[in-house]
């Protein structure tokens, strides 16, 4: 894929808020069909775009393209036929269906920030959105959501605010916040006639007590409350939630992720999965050898 096309689908991605994967071959040993410069983009259902080596290589390329993915945390990748002493900095993989030589490819997984809707052409509304990218959100108007935001903050003065926090508040966004003084804030709050509980979860006056004066302190009072609000949990255990399924080749013995995009065949209603088409015909050809009893 020329430079150009690599930008534009880069940037395709990222409009539409698809996380992928960056894989690129920074060392390659011969003999293989991969070159330093490689480069390949793995989505988050398996699917690969581009070329990092044959179809063995992409299998170990999958699989932990989406553990990277699922910790959001790069990785340089070692893939070897033989196993090896262990390298500070690489995860390394044995992978024994390569044609030899040894790959090293660097993981760079992207994520769409987390969505701040913003109701309100306002001072505040405007400097919410000039400092949202800074801090890691994308700021977008309320009305053009592509899906559920993280926050949401009505600063538009009284301006069609009720039925927007009404259903924020019901939809289940995490931080719902109005802009408005204490007393006018309990007046609207008692305005959405919601249950108490649903009501408690209003912030208003959104933002922490920081003495903000200005639009731009006032805004950064506000992010600075989402992010103070933001769960708290621990990396290993979140990682682990999301980490993708791992099946072994039954041919080979290699790790490979149970998505669609593995290359896999049905034998007696059970799936099995394959590093690649050699190992899959292995197993075609003699099912018993490989499939317990």
């Amino acid at each position: 894929m020329a430079a150009t096309d690599w930008g534009r689908r880069l940037e395709e991605l990222r409009r539409e808020r698809v996380p992928f994967v960056r894989a690129t071959v920074v060392l390659a040993e011969r003999p293989t069909s991969a070159r330093p410069g490689d480069q390949a983009l793995v989505l988050s259902d398996g699917s690969i775009e581009g070329f990092v080596g044959g179809s063995c290589a992409e299998t170990s390329v999958r699989a932990q393209s989406l553990a990277v993915l699922a910790e959001s945390r790069p990785q340089l990748l070692r893939i070897s036929p033989e196993s090896e002493p262990a390298q500070p900095g690489r995860v390394q993989v044995v992978n024994p269906c390569l044609s030899g030589g040894t790959l090293e490819i660097f993981l760079e997984p992207w994520k769409p920030p987390p969505l701040l809707a913003v109701l309100g052409e306002t001072p505040i509304g405007r400097a919410l959105f000039e400092l949202a990218g800074p801090l890691g959100f994308e700021a977008v108007a309320w009305g053009s959501l592509p899906e559920l935001p993280a926050a949401v903050v009505v600063a538009s003065h009284g301006r069609g605010e009720e039925e927007v926090l009404r259903a924020a508040l019901s939809s289940g966004v995490p931080y719902v916040g109005l802009v408005a003084s204490r007393r006018r804030g309990a007046a609207v709050r008692e305005s959405l006639q919601l249950d108490s509980e649903l009501s408690k979860q209003l912030r208003t006056p959104a933002g922490l007590d920081i003495g903000a004066t200005t639009p731009a302190e006032v805004a950064l009072s506000i992010l600075a409350e989402i992010i103070a609000s933001r769960p708290r949990v621990a990396r290993e255990p979140a990682a682990a939630a999301s980490a993708p399924v791992l099946a072994r080749d039954p041919v080979c013995g290699m790790e490979v992720a149970s998505v669609e995009a593995s290359l896999n065949w049905d034998h007696e209603g059970v799936r099995w999965w394959f590093c690649g088409p050699g190992c899959r015909d292995a197993f075609q050809a003699d099912p018993s050898r490989y499939a317990p009893a």
